[in-house]
Formats: structure tokens, sequence, C-alpha cells
């Protein structure tokens, strides 16, 4: 301790990770331009969760054995709020692409606006979202879309709920019911669990039927971008709250002392609400 903020002992763990990621990125790179370096990036991906897991586990001992106070809890917390900050403006950016493309490019092809002369590059084409009949040759489009109201109606009630779920097991940790907080979160990573077992139905159905695949022309690029960042954040999410669930089992938090939990619960809230607007603007309108 150096006065009133922990000063933590030299640690690998940053230089490790940033050569983790680099490896990763690498690989990423070379699979996308090379197509053969898939072996690269699991290598690094595998880093990457190698060094997570053992930087989370040195962060919990230290927790666990007194080290944090109040100007530590100060930081995790500006921390945690910067990284959804951050998050915010990820989906912001392709919620934004979602958008141009329907309110301005689509418009623009179809011979309206002032960029409307871009229509005669492909005169016998509608301007209309779905986009089921893309301009140009060599581009097909999804043959129809999903209805909202099945499958993705049925995910945005299970997150919903999951979101009580996890505000009950939050609330009865803070009042010190722990067998009651760790039954709540289990439900609700068994709901997270639901949902990416739907997700995984429905792409199977969007690509087997519907002829929604990622070159379904800009329909289908932005479906699948879209719905598949947010499915790989449920998926984070859902380990995030296991462990969770782990560490309330091991005993660990007290009510006034959680914010590891509540951190994950901000996470969860954030996919939660980010998936409301995927469902509104994505499958509805």
């Amino acid at each position: 301790m150096s006065g009133s903020y922990y000063v933590p002992a030299s640690s690998k763990w940053p230089a490790l990770g940033s050569l983790a990621v680099g490896v990763m990125m690498i690989g990423s790179g070379m699979l996308l331009v090379h197509g053969s370096g898939g072996p690269v990036m699991a290598i690094g991906l595998a880093a990457v969760l190698a060094v997570m897991a053992l930087w989370f586990r040195d962060v919990v001992r230290e927790s666990r054995h007194g080290l944090y106070d109040s100007q530590m809890d100060r930081s995790f917390r500006w921390g945690m709020g910067w990284f959804i900050f951050s998050e915010v403006m990820f989906f912001a950016a392709f919620f934004g692409t979602l958008f141009y493309v329907r309110t301005f490019a689509v418009p623009w092809l179809g011979g309206e606006g002032e960029k409307g002369l871009a229509a005669l590059l492909w005169p016998e084409f509608t301007a209309h979202w779905p986009l089921l009949n893309p301009p140009g040759e060599g581009i097909t489009g999804p043959r129809e879309v999903l209805s909202p109201w099945q499958l993705p109606l049925v995910n945005t009630l299970i997150l919903v709920a999951s979101s009580i779920t996890l505000t009950v097991a939050h609330e009865a940790l803070k009042e010190g019911y722990r067998h009651t907080c760790r039954n709540w979160l289990a439900g609700t990573v068994l709901l997270g669990l639901c949902f990416i077992l739907i997700q995984g139905v429905e792409y199977y159905e969007a690509y087997a039927h519907y002829g929604i695949t990622l070159d379904a022309g800009i329909y289908g690029a932005t479906f699948f971008i879209l719905t598949g960042f947010h499915g790989l954040h449920v998926i984070i999410g859902t380990v995030i709250l296991a462990v969770m669930l782990m560490r309330v089992h091991r005993g660990h938090f007290s009510e006034e002392s959680h914010f590891g939990f509540e951190a994950a619960a901000w996470y969860w809230h954030f996919v939660d609400v980010v998936w409301v607007g995927l469902f509104l603007f994505v499958y509805v309108f």
C-alpha cells in the first residue's frame, strides 16, 4: 500500500497480453488477405484467453486479500464505465452504417435525393428495404426475411427476462441472501445459453431456408455483422456470469464489496439494451 492507493507489484501480463493480441491480429490479417493464417490466429486467441484468465485470477486474489481500497474501487468503476462507452461507440458505428444505407444509399440508387443520378447505373432497380433484389450482376439478395414475431421475439423475451433475473440476484447479494443470489444468477446463465442456442437455430434457418448469407447483398452483410457481433457479446457475457456464479458459490463477494458482480451486471444490461435496438431496427422496421 502507498498512502490510500494500492500500488500493485510489477506484472508481466500487460506485455504478454499485447504480444498475444499482436499475434492474433497478424493471423487475422493473414487469414483475410491470404486465407492461410488460421493457425496463427488460433494461437494468438488462445494466448489472449490464457492471459486474461491468469490476469483476472491475480486481480481476484488481490481483492480477496483486502488489498483494494475505495480509491481502487473508483478506478475499477471508471475503467468499466469507459469500457462500456467504447462498446456503445462500437455498436453505434454498425447501427450508423445500417441507417446510412437505408436512409441515403438505397434511396439514391432508386433516384431520390441530390445524388439520385446514381440510379442511371441500374435504371431498373427499385429502392426498397429489406433489399431483396440488390442492383448489379452477380449479387443475389435473400429470398425472404425472417419474421420478427417468431425466434427474434422469443430471444427478446429471453434477454428481457434475463435482465430481471440478474437484477433480482444482484439485490439478493446486496441484502446478504447468497443462496437466493446463486439461484437467480444460475437462471440468468441458463437464459443466456438459451439465447445462444436459439440464435444458432435462427442462423441455420437464415442460411438454409431464407437465403440470408453474408453474400446476400447489403442486407445479408448488415444482418450478420450486427447480430453476429451481438451474439459474440452474449457468449462473452454468459461466460462472465458463469464465472460470477462460481465465485458466489465459493463465498466470494460481500454485501458491501462486490464490484466484480456489479460490473458483470452492467455489461449484461448493456448487451440486453443493444438487442432491443437490433430487434426494432433489424427485424421489425
